[in-house]
């Protein structure tokens, strides 16, 4: 009987042993997840800080953190042998994201962050219509009409508020090719891991943009120019922090939480970014009430969309 009663009690405390580290993995991998959202919410702050205009701040940034990567995947052994046909499939999205970025940094630059993110949260409406366009699927009629929602906020502002305009074109410029990336990525994850496709997209985008850089330059009458030391700092900021590390951190989250989750709650980026906006720049005592206006009903379809895919989620889960 004691030792009936000394085994159970070893086992008890050896299952609550492992539950404490699981506990702590689990808690380890959301602090870094959100985390990777702040910092890629902290992405736009950068845009203002770096006086570069967005060509050469996408171009510095990608040259610096593909080099990076290059360095750090290779020593870890992390980058696989994929073939010419794809290494050129690859640059091609590359450049798409380029352009994704160029126009994200350019929205900052005629606008400012709060309306170049809350551009950015119309991205999940274009994925709904490009995904079913691109990969030959259904459409989802309750994300296009939350994705309209969105689009309806963002008229809001544009109509009542003629300062930001060229920002917000060049917002939802941002966010069409912001949903169009990430579909092209689909067919290259299922083939190969995340960082040799991020290592290859970052090198396509810094090769193409080099070879248009002379005619940005001549289109925008801008001319070629090395970062001032403020500028190299908030570049290495840009490229070590806020994408490689967070690229690695939401690597690593991912390999204890679901892609779902991890999906899910990059929906807090604009608001994390808008709300770092208000406290470091207060752009809040710039924005009119038109903003406000279209920001409400933009958050307001970005936790309906959030709470929809959460219940389908657990729907799925619970038929399983």
């Amino acid at each position: 009987m004691e030792r009936k009663k000394f085994k159970s009690h070893w086992v008890a405390h050896l299952m609550l042993f492992y539950f404490r580290i699981f506990a702590f993995f689990m808690k380890k991998a959301f602090i870094q997840l959100h985390t990777a959202v702040f910092l890629a919410g902290f992405t736009a702050i950068l845009g203002r800080l770096i006086a570069l205009n967005e060509g050469l701040l996408v171009w510095w940034r990608l040259l610096i953190s593909s080099v990076t990567m290059w360095i750090l995947f290779s020593a870890g052994k992390r980058l696989q042998k994929i073939s010419m046909a794809d290494i050129g499939r690859i640059a091609g999205v590359g450049l798409i994201a380029t352009l994704h970025w160029i126009s994200f940094f350019g929205a900052i630059k005629y606008a400012n962050i709060s309306v170049a993110l809350v551009c950015f949260s119309s991205i999940g409406f274009f994925t709904a219509l490009f995904e079913p366009l691109l990969l030959k699927t259904s459409f989802r009629p309750a994300e296009l009409l939350l994705g309209l929602l969105v689009i309806a906020g963002i008229y809001i502002i544009f109509r009542f508020d003629a300062r930001y305009k060229a920002g917000i074109i060049a917002g939802l410029i941002s966010a069409i090719l912001g949903a169009i990336f990430p579909i092209c990525n689909r067919q290259f994850m299922q083939r190969m891991n995340a960082e040799t496709l991020m290592t290859y997209e970052l090198s396509g985008g810094v090769l193409a943009l080099t070879a248009l850089m002379p005619f940005y330059l001549h289109i925008f009458h801008q001319r070629f120019q090395l970062p001032v030391i403020s500028d190299w700092v908030w570049l290495l900021v840009l490229s070590w922090i806020c994408s490689v590390w967070a690229f690695q951190l939401s690597s690593n989250a991912l390999k204890k939480i679901s892609a779902f989750t991890v999906n899910l709650s990059y929906n807090l980026e604009p608001i994390y970014g808008i709300l770092l906006a208000f406290a470091i720049y207060h752009e809040n005592r710039e924005l009119k009430t038109s903003f406000y206006l279209g920001m409400s009903i933009i958050l307001v379809a970005v936790a309906l969309q959030m709470v929809r895919v959460w219940r389908s989620r657990k729907t799925v889960v619970s038929r399983s």
